[in-house]
């Protein structure tokens, strides 16, 4: 499938609606869609969502994107992982019906997300966009249940434009006609541009600040709209920047008249690996077995801030990062909130990945942000490195959700 069409990313919707009008239109078989778009937390919204509504005894569909460790974590049947024998049949439906013409990788695993997603029964379907929104492979949805837009912020300026209004733009095009939009906490430049975008289609907005309110109370979640107060507990997802996701995520629950339970459920009962994981087993906690070690993907400016306001409220102890991006982020701008909380930075490439940034770039770009580093040739090297001084270090394994990936595989 790689090689149906030169461009990895080419944002456009003609291809995609053929290929759907083809398989029969699956998109207009679907069960409700709630469709998530925004830079930073989807997966963990979506995580949080998906959490709730299962709670209250509802199936749900998901589709998420990259994957991490198998393929087959992109697609959720009715709350259950697709199979290796259905993905294959659905992949080849999928080729045969696209025949000779060009089509990208993510178009066509999208439509057979959908595909499957039309042929099992379930109450709820999960989309989250693959990149951007407006011309992004999920946005072939008329009529959705609901829309989310997490936070925005800077990232793939090269696709969606390089200033803050028009990546929000290119977010807001999930917006559809008379849908509710629920909107997670924005800058204001870029809330003004998805209101805008929300008005023009009469869409209602329930936007952080305004309609509803969430923050962290002496250790509990507080949310706050229309229909009252809940007080919850914190989210098991680390980090401040959970209180946020599951703000929208709860915001979500309450359009779609689920109750305090299903809140509680989403906050309490949510996993997504790879997002502050703490790693407790597997051959690289063997390396180091006094370490306390942990994972993350993320990989751009406001992932560092996130990252750098979850370690400021960890117990104090000697912290390293292993770090590896890739050569299209901003680098140094991902890594100045870490400098503060770092005592080192051990660069390494991201293994099997063409566009990983060289170990020794990793390590010049957090030099330049005032973070002391050493190029590594590997993460077990690394942790070696680590523990040869600090045997009881903490240690976190970040830059890009295709090293978290890797680490996932590798550490079984």
């Amino acid at each position: 499938m790689m090689t149906l069409h030169p461009k990895v990313i080419d944002l456009t919707l003609d291809r995609m609606h053929r290929l759907l009008a083809a398989l029969g239109n699956p998109e207009r078989q679907l069960p409700p869609v709630i469709h998530i778009a925004g830079t930073n937390g989807k997966g963990s919204t979506q995580a949080m969502i998906r959490a709730g509504l299962e709670a209250s005894g509802a199936t749900v569909h998901a589709y998420t994107s990259p994957h991490l460790a198998r393929f087959h974590e992109r697609i959720r049947l009715a709350g259950d992982l697709i199979s290796e024998p259905a993905l294959t049949a659905l992949l080849d439906e999928c080729v045969q019906a696209n025949g000779p013409d060009s089509i990208t990788f993510f178009e066509i695993t999208t439509a057979a997300a959908l595909l499957a997603f039309a042929r099992t029964p379930a109450d709820f379907t999960l989309l989250e966009v693959g990149l951007g929104g407006r011309l992004d492979a999920t946005n072939v949805i008329d009529s959705p249940r609901l829309t989310i837009i997490t936070p925005v912020s800077i990232d793939h300026q090269q696709y969606l434009g390089e200033t803050l209004p028009e990546i929000a733009g290119e977010k807001a095009g999930i917006i559809k006609r008379g849908v509710p939009v629920i909107v997670g906490p924005q800058a204001p430049e870029g809330l003004a541009v998805i209101e805008a975008k929300a008005a023009r289609m009469g869409a209602p907005v329930l936007a952080y600040g305004q309609h509803w309110h969430v923050a962290e109370e002496r250790n509990r979640l507080i949310f706050q709209d229309d229909s009252g107060l809940l007080d919850l507990p914190l989210p098991n997802l680390p980090g401040p920047h959970q209180i946020q996701n599951a703000g929208a995520a709860i915001a979500a629950l309450r359009a779609l008249g689920r109750d305090e339970a299903a809140c509680e459920a989403a906050v309490s009962g949510a996993v997504w690996p790879a997002r502050m994981q703490r790693l407790r087993h597997g051959p690289l906690v063997e390396i180091a077995p006094q370490v306390e070690l942990w994972l993350d993907g993320g990989h751009n400016p406001a992932g560092g801030e996130a990252i750098a306001a979850t370690l400021a409220r960890m117990p104090k102890r000697p912290t390293f990062l292993i770090c590896g991006m890739l050569n299209t982020k901003d680098v140094t701008g991902y890594m100045r909130p870490l400098a503060a909380h770092a005592t080192r930075l051990y660069a390494v490439s991201i293994p099997g990945e063409k566009n990983t940034l060289p170990a020794e770039a990793t390590r010049d770009a957090a030099l330049s942000a005032s973070l002391p580093a050493t190029a590594a040739a590997s993460v077990a090297e690394a942790l070696g490195a680590i523990t040869a001084t600090e045997p009881a270090a903490r240690v976190l394994i970040c830059g890009s959700l295709y090293l978290a990936g890797a680490i996932l595989r590798e550490n079984g």
